[in-house]
């Protein structure tokens, strides 16, 4: 099933949590923003896309099933 990363920009203070843990789908770039690399990444990127949403301080990640 399709699935896709979402960011509610209005939480997110940029902490880089989610980047440590899976830096090809999220990046923190030099203007303190965070970015999503991919939106659809791919299903072995799951489990770690999961943890990102687990342990982002300010809850601002969620996955998007269809």
């Amino acid at each position: 099933m399709a699935w896709r990363v979402v960011v509610d920009m209005d939480l997110c203070e940029s902490n880089a949590v989610c980047m440590g843990i899976i830096p090809e789908v999220f990046e923190v770039r030099d203007d303190d923003l965070l970015y999503v690399l991919d939106e659809t990444p791919a299903d072995s990127a799951r489990d770690k896309v999961e943890q990102a949403v687990a342990r982002c301080p300010k809850q601002a990640i969620s996955i998007v099933e269809g």
